[in-house]
């Protein structure tokens, strides 16, 4: 490291303060908050800066050793759907731009990109711009109970990916997506692939029990359970596990545990999904837990003996690669960077198809196969050692430092 660096991160839609696991900030709260304590550790400086989003949030509050977060007003200081929060993005840039500079700014997520991209001009400094999603194309039918995306968001992320100097992707199909669709140049594009806390997810130890739903005893779920850790959101796909588990042999059929809770833009979506159990006849094989803390959540993951990711679209798939670190293999749709986070046909299948018999056959397989999972779930753990949170933050620092370089 040439010299430690004083870096401020935009967060303007979700607070990094708590990370639920599968709740509503999503897994790329994940990401940043890993990605600021990582290079904390290598001793650089991180202010993470975000909007207010509760009374209660303190200005500023240290979560880590050299990692500072900041809470800006702008606009009331409750929780708002992604749709409404841009309507203070004027708010937040002004607020973000009464800061003491930095060395440079690293915006996360598009809406946090149009905000500071004047604020980093007027300071004199390098703007590098993160996205973790990126609108549908236009014209693009919206899946049930699915909200229209804001107007403005499709010429934000353009903007912000024109006027940034770098452009950090989470994957090869992240950053074919913000060359094709948002206008960046490929020569300001650099690719830093998420890490995975292997402490955290692991295999289960020796003599340790499987996650088990409160009061029952492992005989009551004969086969295990299968888990889908997602937002409820027709993005993140749970009705087509839950299609899949209908058509699997009652025989042999696991359990299929739902962790993850919806925003209120999403509650009738939520509300199709409990239907849709009671219509298939599974009220008593498929338990919504809700979102969890990432402590749960890991236990959870080690516990299960599938893991599906039936996502329409993923920058990466952050729960595929902590369920290879847990050990378990994965199911997952042939999307984005799931063709990244999941080695098919070693840690786990991917599936081109979105027809509940086929997810169900490939379910089936992975279960009935003797010894299948378990040499999938012994690469699994390999494969997942190549991500780590230490090499993201070195892998970042030599973005920065090229860009302060120049």
């Amino acid at each position: 490291m040439s010299r430690a660096l004083n870096i401020t991160f935009v967060s303007m839609h979700t607070s990094p303060a708590t990370m639920p696991g599968t709740g509503d900030a999503g897994g790329m709260n994940v990401v940043e908050r890993a990605q600021s304590e990582a290079l904390a550790a290598l001793g650089h400086r991180v202010e993470l800066v975000t909007r207010r989003s509760h009374p209660d949030d303190p200005d500023q509050v240290e979560l880590y050793p050299g990692v500072l977060l900041r809470h800006l007003d702008a606009g009331p200081p409750t929780p708002l759907a992604k749709s409404l929060i841009d309507n203070h993005i004027e708010q937040f840039s002004a607020g973000l731009a009464t800061l003491a500079p930095t060395d440079l700014i690293h915006s996360h997520h598009w809406m946090s990109g149009v905000a500071a991209l004047p604020v980093a001009a007027k300071w004199g400094v390098p703007h590098v711009q993160s996205y973790h999603s990126v609108a549908a194309p236009v014209g693009s039918p919206l899946s049930a109970g699915e909200p229209p995306e804001s107007p403005r968001r499709v010429p934000g992320e353009a903007a912000v990916a024109k006027g940034s100097q770098a452009v950090v992707a989470i994957s090869a199909a992240e950053a074919q997506t913000v060359i094709d669709r948002c206008g960046a140049d490929s020569d300001r594009v650099s690719i830093v692939s998420p890490g995975v806390n292997q402490k955290q997810f692991r295999p289960l130890a020796q003599g340790e029990d499987r996650w088990s739903w409160p009061g029952t005893s492992p005989e009551a779920w004969p086969h295990g359970y299968v888990l889908v850790a997602a937002r409820l959101e027709p993005l993140k796909g749970p009705d087509l596990a839950i299609q899949a588990l209908a058509q699997v042999d009652p025989e042999i059929r696991p359990h299929l545990v739902v962790a993850g809770d919806a925003s209120d833009a999403f509650r009738s979506y939520e509300h199709s999904l409990h239907v849709l159990v009671t219509e298939l006849g599974l009220a008593s094989t498929v338990t919504f837990l809700g979102a969890q803390p990432r402590p749960d959540l890991a236990r959870l993951l080690r516990g299960a003996r599938v893991v599906l990711v039936p996502s329409h679209s993923e920058t990466f798939g952050l729960v595929a690669l902590e369920a290879a670190a847990s050990g378990t293999p994965v199911i997952a749709a042939a999307a984005g960077g799931l063709r990244e986070a999941v080695a098919h046909g070693v840690t786990g299948q991917l599936m081109d198809s979105r027809r509940p018999e086929d997810w169900a056959l490939a379910l089936t397989r992975l279960l009935m196969v003797p010894g299948l999972l378990g040499r999938m779930s012994l690469v699994s753990r390999v494969h997942a050692r190549r991500f780590d949170w230490g090499f993201a933050a070195h892998r970042l620092a030599t973005v920065y430092e090229g860009l302060l370089g120049a």
